[in-house]
């Protein structure tokens, strides 16, 4: 149906006012043509929308039902509007994010950024760290490893040191390195990470046979559940640490990666991309303080 935005916009601020008179004030208008304004709304619909009381105007259930709809939409528009006068428009930012990174340290902090950055429509992409910049149409992406990405642009976010976890009856049975040796190690498509924990723990890795996972939130979700002992980035899953879900059995720690920014190296810096960067780089770099340089 074709309404006419005048009538519409006649029929919100009278109805506001309950009043064509204080209706004319706000529009700048006669009181007569909020009045025509108003039959001829009334004539398209095929309804009344008010009904003459002795002190004013009152309206009947079909205005009472048309009248919340339109304030919203007028507000909206006028909101729009303010944005547009004021030079400022929504500027779309599409992330790839791997999928620990997202749950355990970016939600959380999301409605910060939202609140500081209204005008940027973030778009997440979660992954498990295979992505690809300019095949997926992504400004920007968060990985883990060691930053060396053909083609890419990087700057460093968070260490993220790996630590054995387990469900609390497990760690129960394990006392010292060695001990794991009896235990499933469930591992990651990283296939150096249990060697490397290992070595760093002054022992020989024994042969590892558990089940493999390509995401450390399904890997974690698995040790929790009693399949065995993780190799996780104990920093990201707190959550799971404070209700004891999960335990780390153990102290040792290796570094295998760290968390990076990356762009590719051929995309020019958009406002919204320079804010998510901006805020990120400051986030993270107030909780770390072995902060992994930039390459």
């Amino acid at each position: 149906m074709d309404l006419p935005l005048n009538a519409l916009r006649a029929f919100e601020v009278s109805a506001r006012h309950l009043s064509f008179t204080r209706a004319a004030v706000e529009l700048h208008l006669t009181q007569a043509a909020v009045s025509q304004h108003v039959k001829n709304l009334e004539g398209r619909l095929g309804v009344r929308l008010f009904r003459r009381v002795p002190r004013g105007l009152a309206l009947t259930d079909e205005g009472l039902a048309l009248l919340p709809m339109l304030s919203e939409a007028f507000e909206h528009f006028s909101a729009v509007l303010d944005r547009v006068r004021a030079g400022q428009r929504r500027e779309v930012l599409s992330v790839g994010v791997v999928g620990t990174f997202a749950v355990g340290w970016l939600l959380p902090r999301l409605g910060e950024f939202h609140k500081h950055y209204p005008l940027v429509d973030l778009r997440l992409f979660s992954n498990n760290n295979r992505v690809d910049l300019a095949g997926e149409g992504l400004d920007l992406a968060i990985r883990f490893g060691d930053g060396r990405w053909h083609g890419t642009q990087v700057i460093p976010l968070l260490s993220a040191p790996l630590a054995p976890a387990c469900a609390p009856a497990i760690a129960a049975r394990i006392k010292r390195p060695s001990d794991l040796g009896r235990e499933s190690l469930l591992r990651s498509y990283r296939t150096d990470e249990w060697p490397r924990w290992f070595e760093a723990a002054g022992i020989d890795a024994p042969l590892l046979t558990g089940s493999m996972f390509d995401s450390s939130l399904v890997l974690a979700a698995a040790a929790a559940q009693g399949a065995g002992v993780a190799l996780l980035p104990t920093r990201l899953f707190e959550q799971e640490f404070q209700t004891r879900a999960l335990v780390n059995p153990l102290d040792v720690k290796v570094v295998t990666g760290h968390y990076w920014l990356a762009r590719l190296g051929t995309r020019r810096l958009t406002q919204a991309m320079s804010v998510f960067e901006a805020w990120i780089l400051a986030r993270t770099e107030s909780e770390d303080a072995v902060r992994p340089k930039a390459l």
